[in-house]
């Protein structure tokens, strides 16, 4: 394990109440069974207008954060993401969910940060880690973020299920957006970033902002799984394209639907089909493309 060296991120010392067994951010108490420990998040943005496009033209400054963080499980390694160095802990619980090592948080037993380096252990239940590995997965190159699994992208791994539920109308989906872009305090800043946020189709709930699109999705999700609030129908908002690793996360977690400006791919509408999900594509637009179950 590399020791962090002086051009790493700072670690954030302040205690925060997440969940029993999840390290805690700043800002709150720790509460009963919480394992303190630094998390790593860049400091608070300078005092901005929402939604200006300021930074965006200070071409010569503008850069986009990026660091490798490793996550081990049960004492073996199981990933390092390249991704912007914020919400790691939502990071982590988010793709331990995404690949079936957790339900519930109460399948992570422990989650600790590495007081040195960017990393975590965690801990997870011994037979959640015996469902993963007799899935038996190879490793591949996904679309934008890496290697993962190539059982997210297998349709025939995603059972069939009914519909989940509809999008709202598009004029509502359209502020949701605007709404997600206004919040993206690198977005603005910088353009070049991913954001994503779960919704209920009258609020964003749980937004974060990532390199790695993927990781965006993973954060939100994760920090559904900490606050323990239900993923079951809620619909997930994206600004990259819909790829079928992303499809196979909001599946796993029962999202009724995935909205993004871009589109989806072939084999997300493949994966959504299946498991009764819905796809938008062009979500801002006048026309939006929607890919039901059903169609």
């Amino acid at each position: 394990m590399a020791n962090r060296d002086q051009e790493s991120p700072p670690l954030r010392t302040g205690p925060s109440s997440i969940a029993p067994g999840v390290s805690p951010g700043p800002g709150v108490s720790p509460g009963p069974g919480v394992t303190p420990g630094p998390d790593v998040s860049p400091g608070p943005p300078e005092a901005r207008t929402p939604g200006s496009r300021r930074g965006r033209m200070l071409a010569d400054s503008a850069a986009v954060e990026e660091w490798p963080v490793w996550l081990e499980v049960n004492g073996e390694p199981a990933v390092t993401w390249m991704c912007t160095p914020g919400q790691l802990e939502e990071l982590a619980t988010g793709w331990l969910h995404g690949e079936g090592y957790i339900e519930t948080l109460d399948d992570l037993v422990k989650l600790r940060p590495c007081a040195t380096d960017l990393g975590f252990w965690a801990e997870v239940k011994p037979e959640r880690v015996a469902l993963v590995k007799g899935e038996d997965r190879r490793r591949v190159l996904a679309s934008g973020c890496g290697a993962v699994s190539t059982f997210l992208a297998d349709p025939p791994a995603v059972r069939h299920a009914v519909a989940r539920g509809e999008p709202p109308p598009p004029e509502i989906q359209r502020a949701l957006f605007k709404e997600l872009f206004a919040r993206g305090v690198r977005y603005n800043e910088t353009g070049g970033i991913h954001a994503a946020a779960l919704t209920d189709n009258a609020t964003l709930q749980f937004h974060a902002e990532d390199i790695g699109r993927h990781n965006a999705v993973d954060k939100v999700i994760g920090a559904a799984v900490i606050a323990r609030q239900p993923l079951a129908g809620r619909g997930l908002l994206v600004t990259g394209r819909i790829s079928a690793e992303l499809a196979y996360k909001a599946a796993r977690a029962g999202l009724a639907y995935v909205a993004t400006p871009s589109v989806p791919s072939t084999l997300a509408l493949t994966i959504a089909q299946r498991s009764g999900m819905v796809l938008v594509g062009r979500a801002v637009s006048g026309t939006p493309h929607i890919h039901r179950p059903d169609a």
